[in-house]
């Protein structure tokens, strides 16, 4: 094998790592996360309080008061609770049907399978230990293999994808009267009306949570060579990753 030349040597190494339809899923998902949160927070202020079971009204006992969300966080940034509700309901389809042609793509070009896989030996203590100091020493990728996903990206995207998002849109679904006709069972299947609201917004905010995390790294790891990446496909491995 010939060794590489001065100039190939430092030359910055790039490699292909997110395929067209991760890509497109990305920009179309951060486009309804934030409007959905956006527009949730305005239908949260019209009545700021979970319950559990099936009913809920001012005078019974809430488990959780919300907050009052500033109406710089809202949408729309006054208060219109009807306004509100057809943001939200129009970006819960984007959601929903993003999520499903995602799904099918990453199945048919093996996505799931080749980079999300949580193997067994990912789980050990010494690996979550090991795989812990590295990112609190500011190093997100495996130098010998700095295109795969890490064990917390991978235990994360696995949560986001598989179960905060479809939970968020079942109980979505359940808040529907049209849904509750059509399908009775999911209501049921969440213990009411208000359990589903309660459980909505628990993964709605567990969902936030992750994109606030997503983007403090996104910015540790490189802001531009990861937007580049999520733009392009391409990605320019960190130098001291190629050293």
């Amino acid at each position: 094998m010939t060794a590489p030349t001065p100039d190939q040597a430092s030359r910055p190494r790039t490699i292909y790592r997110h395929r067209v339809a991760t890509r497109v899923w990305h920009w179309i998902n951060a486009l309804a996360i934030v409007t959905l949160l956006g527009s949730g927070m305005m239908i949260s202020n019209a009545h700021p309080h979970l319950y559990w079971g099936k009913y809920g009204a001012n005078f019974d006992h809430a488990w959780w008061n919300l907050p009052s969300f500033p109406s710089w966080l809202t949408i729309p940034t006054h208060y219109n609770l009807a306004m509100g509700r057809r943001w939200h309901l129009f970006f819960a389809l984007v959601l929903a049907f993003g999520l499903l042609g995602y799904m099918i793509a990453s199945l048919v070009n093996r996505h799931f399978r080749r980079d999300l896989t949580v193997r067994l030996a990912e789980l050990s203590p010494a690996h979550l230990w090991s795989d812990l100091k590295a990112h609190l020493n500011f190093r997100f990728h495996d130098p010998e293999r700095p295109g795969d996903y890490n064990i917390f990206q991978k235990l994360s995207y696995v949560a986001v994808i598989f179960v905060l998002l479809p939970l968020m849109i079942a109980t979505g679904l359940s808040l529907s009267p049209g849904m509750d006709a059509a399908w009775p069972w999911l209501l049921a299947l969440f213990g009411g009306r208000q359990s589903a609201r309660s459980i909505h917004f628990l993964a709605a905010s567990g969902i936030g949570l992750f994109t606030v995390v997503h983007l403090v790294l996104v910015i540790l790891a490189g802001t531009l060579p990861e937007l580049r990446s999520m733009i392009t496909g391409w990605w320019t491995v960190p130098e001291e990753e190629t050293a």
